[in-house]
């Protein structure tokens, strides 16, 4: 007789720059070089208006977290899978942050309040076309599968970011082409008050910035 023993993953801890982040296999795994996309964050949070930052599709927290270490502000973490906010919570515990952090489960359109603002939205989605995830096998298909272009959730994020967002305040959005950058600054409404001002490309993907003008 065999007995059947489910083994539950197995939690791993990397550095990410400064901060050590938990997570395992049921979340997306911390790419290294993103802690470029908090090094702007912080850049963009010190010399721009008051306010916490938010972060849209968290996974562990890293990039988020790393930002308001660096920059300290009050944070807002989102994603929609449970793991990863148990995640981000224990991470945001282990970095003893100045300021307090906040993790919400859910999807992005239900979870903030209409009169919530921020003067920084960082914001992870996944970007990968849904014919093109089997590509990556050993990520989880929540934390990549960006539909059918690859910008479902990007676009959510986006005006999630332009209904949130204080004047002078800044969307930084990974994607993973200057394409993609901008195709979405091309579906914004024309009244949605974001600008595309900058694309920044990395080792495995891009960073895009628009910034709240009006």
């Amino acid at each position: 007789m065999t007995d059947d023993v489910s083994l539950a993953p197995t939690e791993e801890v990397m550095d990410f720059a400064e901060l050590r982040i938990r997570f395992d296999e049921r979340v997306l795994r911390p790419r290294p070089w993103t802690t470029a996309q908090s090094a702007w964050g912080a850049e963009l949070v010190q010399h721009g208006p008051r306010g916490p930052v938010l972060e849209l599709c968290t996974g562990a927290g890293q990039i988020g977290l790393l930002t308001v270490a660096r920059a300290p502000r009050p944070l807002l973490a989102v994603d929609l899978d449970p793991v990863a906010c148990d995640f981000a919570r224990r991470n945001a515990a282990d970095a003893g942050l100045a300021e307090p952090v906040e993790v919400r489960q859910g999807a992005i359109d239900a979870v903030l309040r209409p009169d919530e603002a921020f003067a920084l939205v960082q914001a992870d989605p996944p970007w990968v076309r849904r014919t093109e995830t089997s590509r990556f096998p050993e990520d989880p298909l929540l934390a990549i599968d960006g539909g059918d272009d690859g910008l479902a959730l990007a676009r959510t994020c986006a005006a999630t970011a332009a209904a949130h967002l204080v004047d002078g305040g800044s969307l930084l959005i990974q994607l993973g082409t200057p394409e993609q950058a901008e195709v979405l600054d091309a579906a914004l409404d024309a009244g949605s008050g974001l600008d595309l001002v900058e694309v920044r490309e990395f080792e495995r993907g891009v960073v895009a910035h628009f910034l709240r003008t009006r």
